[in-house]
């Protein structure tokens, strides 16, 4: 198994409106940088565990936990032109954008960035790092199991 942290703006899908919809998953879609995109297409396996950070709001930081519930495959909204995220140059024979869908798990306690800056054995989650941007990182099963103890 693999532990993940990805990020959602809450005004798109927050952990909230994943709870509320059916089967309580949601395709994770959006994703348009080349290494967020290869992290899902490469190395995401049904059964992963996932940190749902809220990005881009208020109180950026942890807010639940979702399980990775299916194979890779296209992003949907790629084929769709009245979507924000439509790419013309993909097709469905040819996508260029990739995806998984995730399974809400549970809420957790909200764990601000800066809390977690707070902890040297974190210093190292690429969440953290200076210039990070990516919408989907690795983490390490150390920080993972630091992380699953802070919430307890």
């Amino acid at each position: 198994m693999q532990y993940w942290l990805m990020k959602s703006e809450p005004g798109e899908v927050s952990i909230d409106h994943v709870i509320e919809l059916p089967n309580q998953m949601v395709e994770w879609f959006g994703i348009r940088n080349y290494q967020a995109r290869n992290f899902m297409r490469d190395m995401m396996q049904i059964g992963d565990k996932a940190l749902f950070w809220h990005s881009s709001c208020k109180e950026p930081g942890i807010y639940g936990i979702v399980t990775i519930a299916t194979e890779v495959h296209p992003e949907t909204l790629q084929f769709l032109p009245d979507s924000e995220y439509y790419e013309p140059k993909s097709t469905p024979e040819k996508p260029l954008w990739w995806c998984i869908d995730v399974k809400f798990e549970r809420k957790t306690k909200f764990i601000s960035i800066q809390e977690l800056r707070k902890y040297p054995e974190l210093e190292n989650m690429r969440v953290l790092q200076r210039g990070n941007r990516l919408s989907i990182t690795p983490v390490s099963k150390d920080e993972w199991d630091f992380i699953m103890n802070l919430m307890d």
